[in-house]
């Protein structure tokens, strides 16, 4: 099997968690991370939703300020190296795309999508 997966190399806390029963730094960010997935769903839909201009400006002020603050946890994991992901072989991204590429039809207002 072949190790695709996508780490920060130069991480010195990388694979290195702890087994305590106290929370870890790792642990609270992670929890931080869950929490403003959590939130930036709810404001998704707050922000389609409101029925007042104003409302809905401010509701999506707090939407991408939610964003902005999970992608800032996001890349100080990733630095850690508490955050990794997996790298898809080419040829069943390949396969995918070509399930999906005759969809590009149904799309509204564009006769080309890339």
């Amino acid at each position: 099997m072949q190790n695709n997966q996508i780490a920060n190399p130069t991480s010195p806390a990388q694979n290195q968690a702890q087994q305590t029963p106290q929370m870890t730094d790792r642990d609270r960010l992670n929890d931080v991370l869950t929490t403003q997935k959590y939130l930036t769903d709810g404001f998704n839909i707050a922000t389609r939703e409101a029925s007042h201009e104003a409302l809905h400006r401010d509701v999506l002020t707090c939407l991408t300020e939610t964003h902005q603050c999970a992608r800032d946890i996001y890349n100080l994991m990733f630095q850690q190296g508490w955050y990794t992901l997996e790298a898809e072989e080419q040829q069943k991204l390949d396969q995918t795309y070509q399930q999906f590429s005759s969809y590009t039809v149904q799309f509204p207002y564009t006769s080309k999508v890339q």
